[in-house]
């Protein structure tokens, strides 16, 4: 009995050691939507133009934000530099790895153009088939030596790097907007788009990935876009505003990405898997947004008109020209660092960065089987 209380002593102290190791990453490949896009929806179809950026960068820097992004925060931790698009072409290095999110990407590929619909041709498949030939090629090119050597990763890297993911929210809208009940879309389409989520995990994993960083996704019903396009009653709203049938659906989706999560953990015996509970954190910065230096939580920082600062006609960046001059209809606040929202889709720098410091802790566990 006594030995085994010792052995059991010796491997708590073992397992107590282990989780005390940080983690060293030297690249992060990154697949999602416009939560994390670094400039890929930029590249392919045009430049997000001004005010995009006007926080941090100083000018448009490819994000749908007025400054960072949390994948910008995540980089900054660990010590990386941003992350350039995969799809930029122009400047871009690739030695510590790259960006295949686009603003507007679902999961599962939809039947329309970006035009039609508003939603990225990359679908999280596509994204997939982008990174296993960026993972090929650059080891070709980086064989020619010189400076190629500096812009592309080490072959070690891809065993090495942190996989981060941040998709699913155009899913459940796209479903939304082709008229599906939240029954019908629980039901059916959330586990057909978690089914291919596993897969693109599975498939990453078996071409050498071992790290695996997984967000949730967020509080949707609480985002002025979506309150402003679809049909909503007043019974819908709960005691903080935000559409309660489109914020279950969000739930749902993350219990499902949750076990998937677990099974994934089971047949990827290799694999360190964190889940990041993003929906909680945006959820509290909605609901208790003065309570954390917020001065507004659903009303955009960028945008025109309505209960919301919201137009679907007139984006952020909007700009008119008026007896020869141009002006901004589409114009930015005051204080985008005390708002929660910057154009009724996406997050502020502000509110990023407050969501990054509620997941951070999990970095120094993410090299860490669970």
């Amino acid at each position: 009995m006594k030995s085994i209380i010792s052995s059991l002593f010796a491997l708590s102290l073992l397992s107590l050691s282990s989780a005390h190791i940080q983690c060293h990453f030297p690249a992060i490949f990154n697949f999602g939507d416009s939560n994390s896009d670094t400039g890929g929806l930029s590249a392919a179809f045009g430049q997000a133009g001004p005010p995009h950026g006007s926080s941090f960068f100083g000018s448009p820097a490819g994000r749908y934000c007025d400054g960072r992004l949390v994948i910008d925060f995540i980089a900054e931790s660990i010590g990386l530099p941003y992350l350039s698009a995969f799809l930029d072409s122009v400047g871009s290095n690739f030695s510590h790895g790259a960006n295949f999110a686009t603003a507007g990407s679902p999961i599962r590929a939809l039947n329309s153009t970006l035009r039609q619909s508003g939603f990225s041709p990359f679908s999280l498949d596509v994204q997939f088939v982008q990174f296993s030939n960026f993972h090929n090629r650059s080891q070709t090119v980086r064989s020619r030596g010189g400076i190629y050597t500096t812009l592309m990763p080490e072959a070690n890297s891809f065993s090495q790097a942190l996989y981060t993911f941040d998709i699913g929210q155009n899913d459940l809208t796209a479903a939304y907007f082709a008229n599906k009940t939240v029954e019908q879309i629980g039901t059916v389409d959330i586990p057909e788009i978690i089914s291919q989520f596993k897969n693109a995990v599975t498939n990453i994993y078996n071409q050498g990935g071992r790290y695996f960083w997984i967000h949730n996704t967020g509080p949707i019903g609480c985002l002025a876009y979506v309150i402003e396009w679809f049909p909503l009653k007043a019974s819908d709203f709960d005691s903080h505003g935000c559409a309660s049938p489109l914020n279950n659906l969000a739930q749902q989706f993350n219990h499902a990405l949750k076990q998937a999560v677990i099974e994934l953990r089971t047949f990827l015996s290799e694999a360190a898997i964190t889940y990041l509970d993003v929906y909680s954190a945006k959820h509290e910065l909605f609901v208790h947004a003065q309570g954390h230096g917020f001065k507004r939580s659903l009303v955009s920082c960028c945008g025109h008109g309505g209960k919301y600062n919201f137009n679907k006609h007139i984006w952020c960046g909007k700009k008119v020209t008026v007896k020869g001059k141009e002006i901004y209809i589409g114009k930015p606040c005051d204080e985008p660092g005390k708002a929660v929202v910057w154009d009724g889709v996406h997050f502020t720098q502000a509110a990023n960065k407050f969501i990054f410091d509620k997941i951070v802790t999990g970095l120094s566990m993410a090299c860490h089987r669970h």
